[in-house]
């Protein structure tokens, strides 16, 4: 996994300083991505998909990367699929739950729903227990035909709305507005670095933190792992939630799950195809074609169900606190299903 074994003393040092650091960052990434959406007229929802979905996904990729090249299909591939569940489940209920999250119909009905096609397509590409560098090539070419497709929606669908700001001339000759997006930037870079290395930190204490308690290295890859490369969308999700950002919860999730889904299991798999094993055994589990990739594609579809105006379709609709339960919920059962089956007590 990369990290080396440190002391009990390091490791719990490890979590508190990684906590405080991710906080922070999260708090100062939000607030600089906020302002440069409304500097330069780019809709919320593509900087929390683009800027801050692909940027907290930095952790997955290193993370799905080096199990791959190490010959850990299975961690490769469930820290990727872990992750997107993870950020459905835990990140949009905890977000529901601090505040509720309107929802526009063009994400209700069109992120969701293509986000359980992209996992239905992941579910037959991989139905074979392998995954070749044609196969891996296939989902980098999906990612680079719906990103670009996803920002023109959603810019189509805003209109005039997203309109830049007009900058204000001072003193110097120069403008407001100049030194207010030049702030804006660099909070967004020390915020997504802080973020990415707090989050490595954190994961790091938590890790061998969970060895000193006899945890086994199973349990952590299939939990803290998962869990813990998904601690940058967390925190930037329940800053901006705090903050009222809407579209920046639901674009750092949708822009996450579209990345961990075709660009890093398909740079993954690219870089170390997943071929059967001598006796033709399947590279990787069957539970992530049984259990992870169905959850996750049932996880998808609910953003439809629960973010969907039901009354009047056409106008916005809200994710509502009892919903961020049932979300949390479902992770809590989803969790206690795939321990029993991973330690063969199902």
């Amino acid at each position: 996994m990369g990290y080396s074994d440190i002391s009990l003393g390091l490791s719990i040092a490890f979590m508190v300083v990684g906590l405080v650091a991710l906080v922070w960052s999260s708090d100062v990434f939000v607030a600089g991505s906020s302002v440069l959406a409304k500097a330069l007229g780019i809709s919320p929802f593509i900087i929390g998909m683009v800027i801050i979905g692909f940027g907290t996904s930095a952790p997955e990729l290193c993370v799905s990367v080096m199990s791959g090249l190490s010959g850990h299909a299975d961690l490769s591939l469930g820290n990727a699929y872990g992750s997107c569940s993870f950020n459905i489940a835990v990140i949009l209920g905890v977000s529901a739950l601090i505040l509720p999250l309107v929802t526009k119909p063009a994400i209700s009905f069109v992120a969701g729903p293509g986000l359980a096609a992209i996992t239905l397509f992941s579910l037959w590409l991989l139905r074979d227990g392998t995954c070749s560098r044609v196969e891996a090539g296939i989902l980098l070419v999906a990612f680079a035909v719906l990103l670009p497709l996803y920002c023109w929606f959603d810019q189509k669908t805003n209109g005039a709305s997203a309109a830049p700001e007009a900058g204000v001339a001072d003193a110097t000759g120069g403008t407001a507005r100049g030194r207010k997006l030049l702030k804006a930037f660099v909070q967004v870079v020390v915020g997504l670095l802080v973020l990415v290395g707090s989050s490595h930190i954190l994961v790091w204490g938590a890790v061998d933190f969970a060895k000193f308690a006899g945890v086994s290295d199973l349990v952590i890859g299939l939990t803290i792992i998962a869990a813990g490369t998904s601690l940058p969308e967390l925190a930037s999700a329940i800053a901006s939630a705090r903050r009222g950002e809407h579209e920046f919860v639901l674009g750092n999730i949708i822009g996450s799950n579209l990345f961990n889904t075709l660009a890093v299991v398909g740079i993954a798999t690219f870089l170390s195809p997943f071929k059967a094993t001598a006796d033709g055994s399947p590279a990787f589990s069957p539970y992530i074609l049984t259990r992870d990739l169905p959850v996750m594609a049932v996880l998808s579809l609910s953003i439809f169900a629960f973010g969907i105006n039901w009354r009047r379709p056409t106008q916005a609709g809200r994710i509502i606190r009892w919903e961020g339960v049932l979300w949390v919920l479902s992770f809590v059962a989803y969790s206690v299903l795939m321990f029993l089956q991973e330690t063969g007590r199902w």
